[in-house]
């Protein structure tokens, strides 16, 4: 994969979080933390704090060499103001992590742990791409929750990015 490349994606990525995350601002409190019938999580707020924490985990581990033992607790961000502010600093971390990458970079190996503690190697430019892809599962499950709450954040699939941007030029 090329830096260009790698640095277009995480554009992608922050789009769509930010589409979501205003979306999110438009629910009441009570909603936003209200268990919901999910799968994996109990809230809208649960959801956001996971995708924020894999992004923050994950950094950590390619660009520091830590692996985390686990994620970010709901309980750590009261508000969704709170969680936003957490994960814009993130958004800017990793912004300048991406875009400090090489194309030699991107393909050497990288190893961490998992919060299980088990190690594991991948190509850095796999685990990357794991990282918004990852996030596309977890914004789609936000914006189910958001659309059925009357606030729908509208399409945030890749396309969409890239035609909005083409336009813009």
């Amino acid at each position: 994969m090329k830096p260009d490349e790698i640095v277009t994606l995480y554009d992608y990525n922050y789009w769509a979080t930010d589409k979501i995350l205003r979306a999110a601002q438009q629910v009441s409190d009570a909603d936003y933390h209200a268990s919901q019938a999910t799968e994996s999580w109990e809230s809208l707020h649960g959801i956001l704090v996971h995708a924020y924490g894999a992004e923050w985990i994950w950094r950590r581990r390619c660009e520091e060499g830590i692996s985390p033992a686990g994620l970010p607790k709901t309980g750590e961000f009261a508000s969704l103001a709170a969680l936003r502010e957490a994960w814009s600093t993130e958004e800017t971390a990793m912004r300048a992590f991406v875009a400090s990458l090489t194309e030699e970079r991107l393909s050497d190996n990288m190893a961490y742990k998992t919060t299980q503690g088990v190690m594991m190697h991948a190509p850095l430019w796999q685990v990357l791409t794991h990282v918004v892809n990852h996030g596309t599962q977890h914004r789609a499950e936000a914006a189910q929750i958001l659309t059925q709450l009357g606030h729908s954040p509208g399409d945030v699939d890749l396309i969409v990015y890239v035609r909005e941007k083409q336009s813009a030029a």
